[in-house]
């Protein structure tokens, strides 16, 4: 049987700041049990690290980057960044590994640490275990080791910006379409995206207007950012006309929702469904085939299936997209969340900035709004509902539950899914139901809550 891994989520190490594992000694046993890692790999290793806009975000990573020293790492950092900068560093600069101090989504109470290999991808579940297990052998006894500091690392802010603009030029050369008459409201989460999306669109020219780019280390996104789409939405639709489109990223930035120029918020499902169409099209969809995942709408599944495409569904998290499409081939995948990975390009990850150009990018070469991209697109009614769990047993074992999610599925005869899963970055069952009756929906995703609840309820 796989062991489990206690500490690394779907997304990295991510908890409470000052909390374990987010303490100021376990990060910096972090540090170096990662700096271990790569120094067995690697030849005198060198690293990138960034971080998002939290509280927390800088003494953690000052905490990391000295235990990365101790062990012989030499740490650059990148100061704020979106994940996905750190991502494309990594691989640019022939980096031994990336690290993002963010907890993206989650509130600004929480943190995390998130690591990318020197080729830009996420750990493999393996490494990532390897690894645990140093950290928790060096947490038993911390002085046993005989590191000595070969380099003391400069603080993480304000970092290097020429790393920023680097990130930035590449982002900007990927699009080759005048852009310049787009009217866009950019959401920015006051997260990281407010370090490289007001530079990277006015070297597009675009015609951009921006909320959200005042962080104060606690107001990440804060009723705004693709937390709150519907902030963006009704920006736009109040505005007279004055937006062609909104978009709107996460803390980290690695994924974007938008919005057409009525504020009618615009997911990664529909992105996946206008993207696929326009790469077919430019004959750089391979394999006639998209990733998304167990969360994506039946709507988008028979979208595709009309144009020919066909769609897979992978594990929720970006990391088991990606898994897939290196597996199949396939050059687009992602989520629902926003999340999109461009694998015609040189992407190795979720980028929103970058999925922000791409669908400029459309919406330019089509010479046709948001909206007509992705008319067609049918939603099944669709309700997620979170419950907080005291612990993550497996459903299977819990028979009130399996029993609830069994005559869901036979409710519904194949005219819809129930998906029920635990996060993998919070203490939280998911709970989704799709259905073509709004009322059975609501239904059907109550009494699986409720028996959730009953059980495993915190």
């Amino acid at each position: 049987m796989t062991q489990q891994r206690q500490l690394f989520g779907t997304d990295g190490i991510r908890g409470v700041a000052g909390e374990f594992p987010l303490t100021t000694q376990s990060t910096y046993l972090i540090g170096r049990a990662l700096g271990h890692d790569l120094v067995r790999k690697v030849s005198k290793p060198e690293a990138v690290i960034g971080q998002d806009t939290r509280e927390s975000s800088r003494w953690i990573a000052d905490r990391v980057s000295e235990g990365l020293a101790a062990v012989g790492v030499d740490v650059h950092s990148a100061g704020v960044i979106t994940t996905p900068g750190v991502a494309y560093l990594t691989r640019s600069r022939k980096m031994a590994a990336g690290i993002v101090i963010s907890a993206s989504h989650n509130p600004w109470t929480d943190n995390g640490i998130k690591v990318f290999s020197g080729d830009g991808f996420k750990l493999s579940d393996a490494r990532e275990l390897a690894i645990e297990e140093e950290i928790f052998a060096l947490l038993k006894n911390p002085s046993s080791a005989d590191d000595t500091a070969l380099k003391v690392p400069r603080p993480s802010l304000p970092g290097e910006p020429e790393l920023r603009h680097a990130y930035i030029k590449a982002l900007a050369a990927s699009v080759a379409s005048d852009l310049s008459k787009l009217r866009v409201l950019v959401d920015c989460a006051n997260g990281a995206a407010t370090a490289e999306a007001p530079e990277l669109f006015r070297t597009l020219g675009i015609q951009a207007t921006f909320i959200h780019v005042s962080p104060d280390g606690k107001n990440i996104n804060e009723q705004c950012g693709a937390l709150h789409p519907e902030t963006m939405g009704k920006f736009v639709a109040d505005s007279g006309g004055q937006f062609d489109l909104g978009v709107t990223f996460d803390g980290d930035a690695d994924r974007a929702l938008f919005c057409d120029a009525q504020g009618r918020v615009v997911n990664g499902d529909a992105v996946l469904l206008a993207a696929a169409r326009d790469m077919r099209q430019q004959g750089t969809l391979k394999a006639d085939t998209v990733v998304s995942t167990t969360m994506s709408n039946m709507g988008l599944e028979i979208a595709l299936k009309k144009s020919g495409i066909r769609m897979l569904r992978a594990n929720v998290g970006d990391k088991y997209v990606l898994e897939e499409m290196l597996k199949t081939g396939a050059t687009l995948g992602g989520e629902q969340s926003g999340h999109i990975i461009f694998r015609d390009g040189d992407s190795t990850t979720g980028d929103g900035l970058l999925t922000a150009l791409r669908l400029m990018d459309m919406i330019v070469r089509a010479g046709k709004p948001l909206a007509d991209l992705v008319s067609d697109l049918k939603v099944f009614p669709q309700k997620i509902q979170n419950v907080r769990v005291r612990e993550k047993v497996p459903f299977a074992q819990v028979p009130p539950i399996l029993s609830a999610i069994t005559a869901a599925e036979k409710e519904l005869a194949g005219n819809g899914r129930v998906v029920v899963r635990y996060s993998g970055t919070e203490a939280l069952a998911r709970v989704m139901v799709e259905a073509e009756s709004e009322a059975k929906m609501q239904a059907l995703t109550a009494q699986i809550a409720a028996e959730i609840q009953k059980a495993l309820g915190a």
